[in-house]
């Protein structure tokens, strides 16, 4: 660093002191000798104060620190902007807003100097720290402690040849000629593969959230062997870095008694108390503030103790996090009151201040040379890695393309390297030069990960089928095999109302898998269960919620007398990845429809009672990815078993009319069910449109379900001529009032004269237009509504 500015500190005088190496002649380090004032100045005195005590903002820490968040912030976002659209994580824009505002990038040299002055760095770095304390303390309250014992022997496998082959080779290749790049500074080489081989879970868990791979098959193992591969590092880091410290105040075995001590305290001390908690509170509350409180002041004391051993704030917090109850009601708490403050304002701050540090001008170094930091860190630090990772993938029978993804996103870097590497340099373990050829190649390694998993893996293309999956496809004989989707408890009782519009009978029994879909709140990782197989799991959330779902299905199987088979699951994951087990489910059960409630529910009186907004995402979602059919359910009223079930049928024609036509025949199959088909055509159809291929079709349809209903009393067939979409809501709005239930095929994006005008004034594009129009409140409609689109992901 060259000379200082006293107008560019927050002190009031500096003295340079040089330290040189005599046997070199080279400056080691740069010392300063300052005078402050005394109380510190904190506030100004204003931009437009008199500054009589020389208290102007650029001389205080607190307008300093206000100013550069704020800085940081806006250059971090405005680059985000253009690189998220390139399809990297904001992680890589708020390390490049580090380049840009260091010395890195010659740029604004002088700006920079009054906006990050001498001695404002410690008031930043400090503060923001507490966003990475945060961060691992949350990191640890997400990983499930039972998971890790639940691990398949895959993982354990990958997860140790991938952490212990680097440093093995690392130290059976140390002495060899052309790979002793840090044969005069073993100390830098030792961080360097320790540190770029380990496995941080929430470095993955971030990448796969980015992704949008979090409950995908490739992505669970990912995070079956993420969550091994962080335990083992942060306790192998911890026991070595442990025993190479050195400290005139702390001997070795006071420091080891230390922390076997607090972990003993947290392990059968806080973690039984945190149980305790939560089996006395309250089912769907929060738990009280005192206990918050405690936690986060006992989170506090371990970072200060951990300081007092000289480990620094990292592995107590996490193993702090770690010995917390997940999900709520704790877990999921403590994540809501830290999350914001931690992770969404100090930690992208504190990466930006850590990549900061990254000097120019480091191809000049004399030292160890920068080709040489460069290809020991892509080789151990990188490609031996991604050989054993691979490799092991290979040997359980994984395909290549699959075994190549993993092995990206197991060496994928992220805040927990860049902040190991940051406070290494502080301490002087690793040069500047090495620091700044690390981070370079950890911030292109992430750039290449992204892109390259989003090449290699695509979690949809499973579910593009190559067999036909729908009802119409069934032969008559089948067994017919739905999956239904619960949310709530509320939707099993019309759940169950359209198993029975599929007639189950003990001649033709009807197998029902049944996902129960919760929200992931407080965990990581997500969950499925099957309670046919009795898996015990450790959910912490009161598990009533969801055994009551599954005790009302079991309660209607056993009133069916075999004749409908439910199989129930539950699944715990995001909100936005829902889509992935319901569709993931259907694919391995080889449902031929699936059937989704509707986001709205109304009162008996007609009035809105609730809408949930992600549930008609997730809708959307299925309907697009689906590897079957799939029904929508709009509830309106529960049907009375004792009464005749007056059904009717919307007949337009196309696939998906004749995919509901087939459920309708089924239906028809019950004595109690009166079903009406109404045929609705145009009234100025000519010759021509009846030769089209799907109208032909469509009555040969027709009249094969008149053929096989000709014996039975309770069908009848209308056929109704309409002239425009108008004539059709008059047809439609009769029928509301005359039918309990009404079955309409989606036809999304076919434009029919019986429909025309209908699309525009669509509210629920998912729906189709017909669906669409019986679902609205306009139309005043009392039938429930099921909406059916035939598979679309076919390869033939």
């Amino acid at each position: 660093m060259g000379i200082v500015n006293v107008n560019e500190t927050l002190f009031s005088s500096i003295e340079i002191l040089n330290s040189v190496d005599v046997a070199t002649n080279m400056n080691l380090n740069t010392l300063y000798k300052v005078c402050i004032t005394t109380p510190p100045n904190i506030l100004s005195d204003g931009i437009w104060g008199v500054h009589k005590s020389h208290r102007t903002p650029f001389k205080c820490s607190l307008p300093m620190f206000l100013l550069q968040v704020v800085l940081i912030y806006i250059t971090t976002r405005l680059l985000n902007f253009p690189l998220k659209k390139l399809g990297l994580p904001i992680l890589f824009s708020q390390m490049m807003a580090g380049l840009i505002l260091g010395p890195m990038v010659p740029v604004f040299e002088d700006y920079k100097r009054k906006l990050f002055p001498y001695g404002s760095q410690d008031t930043l770095a400090s503060i923001t720290a507490l966003g990475y304390v945060l961060f691992l303390f949350e990191t640890g309250i997400k990983m499930d402690f039972c998971t890790i014992m639940r691990t398949g022997r895959k993982a354990w496998v990958i997860m140790f040849f991938g952490l212990v082959s680097p440093i093995i080779f690392g130290f059976a290749t140390r002495n060899v000629k052309g790979m002793d790049a840090f044969s005069n500074s073993p100390l830098e080489g030792n961080i360097i593969m320790i540190g770029h081989n380990t496995t941080s879970f929430a470095v993955v868990v971030a990448l796969l959230n980015d992704l949008k791979l979090l409950n995908s098959e490739l992505g669970r193992l990912a995070l079956s062997v993420s969550l091994i591969g962080d335990l083992l590092s942060n306790i192998f880091i911890t026991i070595s870095s442990t025993m190479v410290s050195l400290s005139d105040h702390i001997s070795f075995g006071m420091r080891l008694g230390s922390l076997f001590g607090i972990a003993i305290f947290v392990l059968f001390i806080y973690r039984p108390a945190m149980f305790w908690v939560v089996e006395h509170t309250p089912e769907g509350k929060e738990v009280k503030d005192i206990y918050v409180n405690i936690v986060i002041g006992i989170l506090f004391s371990l970072c200060w103790f951990s300081g007092y051993l000289e480990r620094g704030p990292v592995f107590l917090p996490f193993i702090f996090g770690l010995a917390t109850p997940e999900g709520p009601p704790l877990g999921s708490t403590l994540i809501k009151r830290i999350h914001l403050l931690g992770l969404k304002l100090f930690l992208p701050i504190f990466m930006t201040t850590s990549t900061m540090k990254v000097e120019y001008g480091f191809w000049n170094s004399s030292s160890t040379s920068t080709l040489d930091v460069f290809l020991y860190v892509l080789f151990l630090g990188y490609f031996v890695r991604m050989v054993a990772c691979f490799i092991c993938s290979l040997f359980f029978n994984m395909p290549p393309k699959d075994a190549i993804t993993l092995s990206l996103l197991l060496n994928c870097k992220g805040v927990v390297q860049v902040t190991m590497y940051s406070t290494a340099l502080d301490r002087n373990d690793i040069l500047s030069h090495t620091h700044c050829v690390i981070i370079l190649i950890i911030m292109v390694s992430i750039c290449i990960t992204h892109l390259l998993v989003k090449r290699l893996y695509d979690p949809s293309r499973k579910y593009v089928g190559y067999e036909k999956r729908n009802l119409f496809s069934l032969k008559h004989n089948s067994e017919w095999k739905i999956l239904v989707v619960i949310h709530k408890q509320h939707h099993v009782t019309p759940i169950t109302e359209v198993i029975d519009l599929c007639h189950p009978i003990a001649e033709r029994p009807i197998t029902v898998d049944a996902l129960h879909l919760i929200e992931l709140v407080g965990r990581s990782s997500p969950i499925f269960i099957s309670h046919k197989k009795k898996k015990v799991v450790a959910l912490n959330l009161h598990d009533s919620y969801s055994d009551n779902v599954v005790l009302n299905l079991k309660l209607y199987e056993h009133d069916k007398l075999g004749a409908a088979i439910i199989n129930p699951y539950t699944a715990i994951s995001p909100l936005n990845l829902m889509h992935e087990d319901v569709c993931h489910l259907a694919f391995d059960k080889l449902s031929s429809i699936i059937i989704l409630p509707f986001h709205k529910k109304w009162f008996s009186d007609g009035k809105l009672e609730y809408e949930d907004k992600n549930i008609r995402s997730l809708n959307c979602s299925v309907l697009e990815r689906s590897p079957c059919s799939v029904g929508i359910l709009v509830t309106r009223g529960i049907r009375q078993t004792d009464s005749l079930f007056r059904l009717a049928l919307v007949f337009l024609g196309g696939r998906d009319d004749r995919e509901a036509l087939c459920l309708a025949n089924r239906a028809a199959q019950d004595p109690n069910v009166e079903l009406v088909i109404y045929h609705i055509v145009d009234k100025k159809r000519t010759s021509e449109d009846m030769e089209n291929l799907e109208t032909r079709l469509d009555i040969a349809m027709l009249k094969d379900s008149k053929i096989s209903h000709s014996g039975l009393g309770n069908v009848a067939y209308e056929e109704i001529e309409v002239e425009g979409g108008s004539q059709t809501i008059d047809v439609l709005r009769q029928m509301g009032e005359e039918h309990d239930f009404i079955i309409v095929g989606r036809r999304h994006g076919i434009i029919s004269p019986q429909t025309y005008g209908l699309q525009e004034w669509s509210e629920f594009p998912e729906l189709g237009p017909v669906g669409d129009i019986l679902a609205s409140s306009d139309l005043d409609c009392k039938a429930s509504v099921l909406v059916v689109q035939q598979q679309q992901q076919i390869c033939m």
